[in-house]
């Protein structure tokens, strides 16, 4: 499960909604233990979301172990997406629906201090950016939905941008009560604001940049820590958007020209590894472990013998 922010009264509204989901899985509380994805953080976040953040997920364990769950293992979702690839360490790119973070994670534990967030920058920035090319093409349609259906069915990364647009890219899709709608070069301009903000009108630096900043960061921080060689060069994408066709492969070339061959040799950039359901899949991973719930969890317990201060002492997913 999968919690962004959740308004007041935090605590009715997590009980109907933890309530809703087991009642319609059929399933008892008691039954197992849960494993729960919590948002992703930076160091810079303000002190009051900092403070909103951490009284959700005390909130979250505390209604939970009300409803009498046994042990509650709660990660940060873009550890989660790294452990669906198969690794431990290295870099998550997650494109949310106005946000972008770009979170190190070092064997498992998210590196705040390295990370870099692009605010703004997200699906919802490229189906508004799509809109507005369609109207400029004079493409009628009925609602924004109708624009992020067309995004996820005909959108994608040019490699290579001008090349791009000296070619034919002409394709159709049929959205459901909306008719036939065929789409051309706006299917990778849209996209392009993610390397070229500018063309959107956005003053954001773009994803190559702010991902080699990253990986800048995280060489300085190996060259003091003397941590593993590399453990940075994996980046994995997370998130519906990071689903794009040719995204991938269009943010290593980048980050090959970006980067010095001395940090950036090495570098691999893996697509979403199970689809929109990454996060999802990681947490499976970790629930099918040997060493689940011992190992990663928090008890009921533990909980009440030490207070909601405890499940913050005992975060897997804090630096």
């Amino acid at each position: 499960m999968e919690f962004a922010n959740i308004e007041s009264p935090i605590h009715s509204r997590l009980k109907h909604f933890f309530s809703t989901i087991y009642r319609k899985l059929n399933v008892k509380p008691l039954a197992q233990p849960l494993v729960i994805s919590t948002p992703i953080c930076h160091c810079d976040d303000t002190q009051s979301a900092k403070a909103a953040r951490q009284n959700l997920r005390e909130a979250i364990y505390q209604v939970l172990f009300d409803m009498n769950v046994p042990a509650i293992c709660a990660i940060d979702q873009a550890v989660l997406a790294l452990y669906a690839a198969q690794q431990i360490s290295g870099i998550v790119v997650n494109i949310g629906f106005q946000v972008t973070s770009i979170v190190p994670i070092l064997c498992g534990k998210v590196m705040r201090n390295v990370g870099v967030e692009l605010v703004g920058q997200g699906a919802l920035r490229i189906t508004g950016f799509l809109s507005e090319l369609m109207h400029g093409s004079g493409i009628e349609f009925g609602s924004m939905y109708t624009v992020k259906v067309l995004k996820e069915n005909l959108c994608y990364v040019a490699e290579d941008y001008h090349a791009e647009l000296l070619k034919n890219t002409k394709s159709s899709h049929l959205v459901k009560d909306e008719g036939i709608f065929t789409l051309s070069h706006e299917r990778f301009q849209a996209t392009e604001i993610l390397f070229q903000p500018q063309l959107g009108g956005i003053r954001a630096m773009s994803l190559h940049r702010a991902v080699a900043l990253c990986i800048d960061h995280c060489h300085s921080f190996e060259m003091e820590k003397v941590v593993d060689e590399g453990w940075f060069k994996t980046v994995v994408l997370t998130g519906g958007t990071a689903c794009l066709p040719g995204l991938a492969a269009r943010l290593e070339r980048e980050l090959h020209q970006a980067l010095p061959i001395s940090i950036s040799n090495g570098i691999r950039v893996l697509s979403p590894p199970c689809g929109p359901e990454s996060v999802w899949f990681g947490g499976k991973i970790v629930s099918n472990m040997s060493t689940f719930p011992q190992a990663w969890c928090i008890t009921k317990k533990q909980f009440r013998r030490n207070g909601p201060s405890f499940i913050h002492a005992m975060a897997l997913d804090d630096d």
